[in-house]
């Protein structure tokens, strides 16, 4: 039976970051302030995205405490709240990159096979 703190902490963690973390433009948003805090407009350019697009990702990560805005004059700018984010996005692309890795052992074992195979 799994404890009801775990199952607690999991379904908040879920509200707040995961379902932050759902959407790809929201992920690269992420990976962007990683580098410096920027404003709508630069994300939009780095993006390629529309501004009103942009605008809603941002509050969804604010809504979910991934990202703060500073105002600097009529200038927003975003940037994360915690840079830990960043190192589980990139332990999620490992994980990511070694199933990869696997498939295409497995896929290069499935060619091996079926071309000896074919050859009897």
């Amino acid at each position: 039976m799994i404890d009801q703190h775990l199952r607690d902490e999991v379904m908040q963690m879920h509200a707040q970051i995961c379902a932050g973390l759902a959407d790809p433009t929201r992920i690269l948003i992420l990976y962007s302030l990683a580098e410096q805090p920027r404003s709508v407009g630069e994300l939009t350019k780095m993006l390629n995205s529309p501004q009103p697009t942009i605008s809603r990702h941002l509050q969804n990560l604010r809504d979910r405490r991934l990202v703060t805005a500073t105002r600097d004059g009529q200038n927003v700018f975003y940037s994360l709240v915690d840079k830990r984010i960043i190192q589980a996005l990139d332990l999620l692309r490992s994980v990511l990159a070694d199933d990869l890795s696997h498939q295409a052992v497995l896929a290069e074992k499935v060619d091996v096979t079926q071309i000896s195979g074919g050859n009897k």
